[in-house]
């Protein structure tokens, strides 16, 4: 990881000490700057942790918790989630390679996340539509659930696989993807007044905004641009509540 990259993985709602306690011993493996973990369903500081982190105990208990993924992402610039399922629908899977090389690829100071869900369950679309960028692992169709801390391990070594042989073309145009609370905002701002004339009905909302929402971050679109949609949300707004019958 060069100086201006720090990466975090972030594990949401995991329930077993054993997982947690791997994880951290990876991060320490790895180079990863900090372990995050959104709503833990265990003591993360529990002996069976401490005893699976090995020398990434520090890892370990520094780790920072935090209540909703939206607060563990705050600061994030570049985030990737991964996922067991492919059948999303409206949430396309980038190649691992791609999305790697993605994170990467920035000449500018970048806070890079890796987001792992449940050990049960992954992560929710909605969980999902927060990344830039979806990955999953090609196992066996037969058995292709995978333990928590295998899915990190692998993951982990491809991205510093990546890292080391340097697969970023020279010359590359860079986009810097906006702030994903700014998107959510935006949407939520959009979201209201489709409602509010009609274009959106209150049954279909979910799905029609997670459709409008994945078209912009195909789009890799960008803090101003996102600016650029609000703006015109609340020029639009103010028209109609000073249109005169």
């Amino acid at each position: 990881m060069t100086n201006k990259k720090t990466l975090k993985v972030v594990l949401v709602e995991p329930a077993g000490t054993i997982n947690i306690g791997s994880v951290a011993r990876l991060c320490e493996n790895f180079s990863v700057n900090e372990l995050r973990i959104v709503s833990p369903k265990c003591n993360h500081l529990d002996q069976e942790a401490k005893k699976m982190a090995v020398k990434g105990i520090k890892i370990l208990e520094k780790a920072k918790l935090f209540k909703d993924l939206n607060s563990a992402l705050s600061d994030c610039t570049r985030i990737i989630a991964t996922c067991g399922r492919k059948d999303h629908g409206e949430i396309p899977l980038a190649s691992n390679k791609d999305a790697l090389s993605w994170a990467l690829e920035s000449e500018r100071d970048e806070t890079i996340a890796l987001v792992f869900g449940r050990e049960d369950r992954g992560l929710t679309n909605e969980e999902l539509l927060k990344a830039n960028k979806v990955i999953s692992l090609n196992t066996s169709k037969s058995y292709p659930s995978l333990n928590l801390s295998h899915a990190v391990a692998i993951i982990l070594h491809q991205f510093n696989l990546i890292n080391e042989l340097d697969l970023l073309k020279p010359n590359k145009i860079i986009r810097y993807p906006a702030n994903f609370i700014k998107l959510d905002d935006c949407m939520n701002d959009a979201g209201g007044l489709l409602l509010d004339i009609g274009f959106l009905m209150k049954h279909t909302y979910k799905a029609k905004m997670a459709k409008i929402k994945q078209l912009l971050i195909r789009a890799e679109i960008k803090d101003d641009e996102v600016a650029l949609i609000r703006g015109i949300i609340s020029q639009a707004r103010w028209k109609i509540n000073n249109t005169n019958d």
